[in-house]
Formats: structure tokens, C-alpha cells, sequence
């Protein structure tokens, strides 16, 4: 375990889904500064596709906070035709993974630091955690759900550049995922609590907003629908959705805190605040 020294200043600072390919996300990742010298940023996936981008924008962070923690979203494993580095699954996963040593970022593959600034001391737990389609429609197969996605015109791309080798589907990775951070978590000071940061949600219930519910097949797994509890969260990060917003779920505190594609920008985001602060506890939650 990784602990920091004790601070009495700075802030546990989260976003997510930067999407620097778009010059309008690439321009906003540009004015991201903290407030002191001393705080954290959580990044919780979906930093860009191609992996020059991805180093720019977590190299341009590292340089201005005190921690950069980051865990992988769907589109940081995409393979896609543009990118130089044709790299797929388990082997673009290791080089992010040696990207961000390289860069001094912290990864869900390193100890899990532990946060002692204001609202602290917790583990601090970076989750590489996929999906399995058990986010689907009751009373349907994994098959059903996909065909009925096809059907409709709304399946993800992770269809066809999310490569799960050497796994034999994303489902087998997914499962793969949630044993060896069980596995990780277990190992943890039962004595703190946790920050956990996913890309994708820990629940269900987040996925209810969505439009297109056949969407949520691609959004999680049931297998961490009670790790909030299990683990002794303090808080839960996430993303992937583009739905930023605070919910509470058996009285645990979740942050939804994507910045999402150029359309989607929130009122939030057009008046220059796009870091969601986890510790200190903000006043409004």
C-alpha cells in the first residue's frame, strides 16, 4: 500500500472521458489546473484512442497534480485502423499500463495509494473491471440482447474494435477482471475506506438513465453490485455513461464526472467546472 504524507490542504479532484481527439476536449484538458499544489486527479477512463494522444493528456496532467491516478475505459482499448500502434486486448492494456509508469501515473496494476489530505485518511482503488451483458433486458439471454442491439441499431463499437485476445470474449475478460480485484481489494486495510474508480459503473441502477436501455449491456457487470459495501466506499467514481451527476446508493456517495463529446457539454461544463472533488466532502452533497 502506498501512502502519501499527511497534508492539510488539497483535494481528491475526478473526471472522466476526456475524448481528446476533438480539439473542443483537447482545449478543455489544456485548462485543467488544480487548486493547490497538493491535489489528486482521479481519470477515470476514456482518455482518447490513439495512445499518442492518451500520453499527452495524462503527460500534461502529471505535470500539474500532485497524483494522477487512471484507469482504462472502453475507447483507451480500441484498435483502431488509424493508430500506429496496432496493438489488441491483454497487449494494448500492458503498454497503457507501461505508458503510465513511464509517466509516474498510477494504474489499477500498481499499490493502491492511500490519500491522507482533508477527508482522509482512504485506499484510493484504481478498477479495470469490464462488462459481461448482464446489464440486459429481464428475462433475456446474452444472445437475445445482442441480436435485439443489432436489430435496433445500437450496438457499441467495442463490437468490432475492442479486442478481447488472448481472452476468447469480452464476457471471459470481464470475469477474468473481477477475480484478480477481488483478489486486490481483500488485500486492502479493512481498517480504511475506499474510493473506488471504475470507468464503468459498479451498479445497475445508474444504466436506468439511459435512452436506450439494449445500451446497458455494455456498461458492467452484476459481479460488483455489491462492492460498495463490500469495501467500505466512501465514494464510487465512474464514467462511460455521459450522464455526470451525484446519486446515492445504500448511502453511499456515487460520481458520475464525464466530460463527455462537445455536444453533450452540461451547463456545469460551459462555466469552467469540469473536476467533480471527492474529498473534502463538498458541502452541497
Amino acid at each position: 500500500m502506498v501512502r502519501s504524507s499527511k497534508s492539510a490542504k488539497g483535494s481528491l479532484l475526478a473526471i472522466s472521458d476526456l475524448h481528446v481527439g476533438f480539439p473542443e476536449n483537447r482545449a478543455a484538458v489544456e485548462g485543467l489546473r488544480p487548486e493547490t499544489d497538493e491535489d489528486w486527479l482521479l481519470v477515470a477512463g476514456d482518455v482518447g484512442e490513439r495512445i499518442a494522444d492518451i500520453e499527452w493528456a495524462l503527460a500534461l496532467l502529471r505535470e500539474r497534480f500532485a497524483t494522477v491516478v487512471w484507469t482504462p475505459g472502453n475507447h483507451e482499448l480500441w484498435t483502431t485502423p488509424d493508430d500506429p500502434e496496432q496493438l489488441r486486448g491483454e497487449d494494448r492494456y500492458r503498454r497503457l499500463i507501461g505508458l503510465c509508469r513511464g509517466l509516474g501515473v498510477l494504474t489499477p496494476e500498481d499499490p493502491y495509494p492511500v490519500w491522507t489530505g482533508p477527508g482522509g485518511p482512504v485506499t484510493v482503488a484504481p478498477l479495470f473491471v469490464l462488462y459481461d451483458g448482464s446489464f440486459r433486458p429481464p428475462g433475456t439471454t446474452r444472445a437475445e440482447a445482442l441480436a435485439m442491439a443489432y436489430e435496433q441499431g445500437v450496438v457499441f463499437k467495442d463490437e468490432l474494435l475492442l479486442d478481447p485476445h488472448p481472452h476468447p470474449s469480452h464476457d471471459a475478460w470481464c470475469h477474468a477482471r473481477v477475480r484478480e480485484t477481488e483478489r486486490r481489494l481483500d488485500a486492502c486495510d479493512p481498517s480504511l475506506p475506499t474510493v473506488l474508480v471504475n470507468h464503468f459503473p459498479l451498479l445497475r441502477e445508474p444504466t436506468l438513465a439511459l435512452r436506450r436501455q439494449l445500451l446497458a449491456q455494455w456498461c458492467g457487470t452484476e459481479h460488483t453490485a455489491d462492492w460498495h459495501l463490500r469495501y467500505r466506499a466512501a465514494a464510487v467514481v465512474y464514467g462511460h455513461l455521459h450522464i455526470p451527476r451525484t446519486t446515492w446508493h445504500d448511502g453511499v456517495r456515487f460520481e458520475e464526472v464525464s466530460l463527455g463529446y462537445p455536444r453533450e457539454r452540461r451547463p456545469h461544463h460551459r462555466q469552467g467546472r469540469l473536476l467533480r472533488r471527492l474529498l473534502p466532502v463538498p458541502e452541497a452533497v
